[in-house]
């Protein structure tokens, strides 16, 4: 099946995709205000980069977006894949979750502890409860 818009404008798309400060982020970063911690953002000297690292609880979350890190949960509006060039997008959506499993590994075994988040739940009643679950 073609793409449903020239390939200029998905150029101009998916430079448009951040992977830094995106939307789902910022909502946990907002939620994070009102548990009064303080972290840090996208630290290079720690596996995977997380998004927001505790340092002194050695903890990380990483806000994954479902369409990038093809979220498996059933009904999630947001994941789904492309039906053009279906195996360039097999392939990366593979390579997203390996890298984000090897990261996860390296954490743990550096006894950090590790929150994923995605992007479907960052609107869900209970965040604030699980940051705050998370962080004791």
């Amino acid at each position: 099946m073609a793409d449903f818009v020239s390939p200029e404008k998905r150029s101009r798309i998916m430079r448009g995709s951040k992977s830094k400060n995106t939307k789902p982020e910022l909502v946990v970063r907002r939620a994070l205000q009102n548990v009064r911690r303080g972290y840090r953002l996208h630290r290079r000297d720690i596996p995977g980069r997380p998004d927001i690292a505790f340092i002194g609880l050695q903890k990380a979350i990483f806000v994954h977006g479902c369409f990038w890190h093809q979220h498996e949960k059933s009904g999630c509006p947001v994941s789904r894949k492309p039906s053009s060039n279906s195996g360039f997008w097999e392939a990366k959506f593979l390579n997203n979750k390996e890298r984000d499993r090897r990261n996860r590994n390296a954490l743990i075994q550096q006894g950090w502890g590790v929150l994923e988040i995605w992007e479907c739940e960052v609107h869900s009643d209970d965040l604030e409860d699980r940051l705050s679950d998370f962080l004791r």
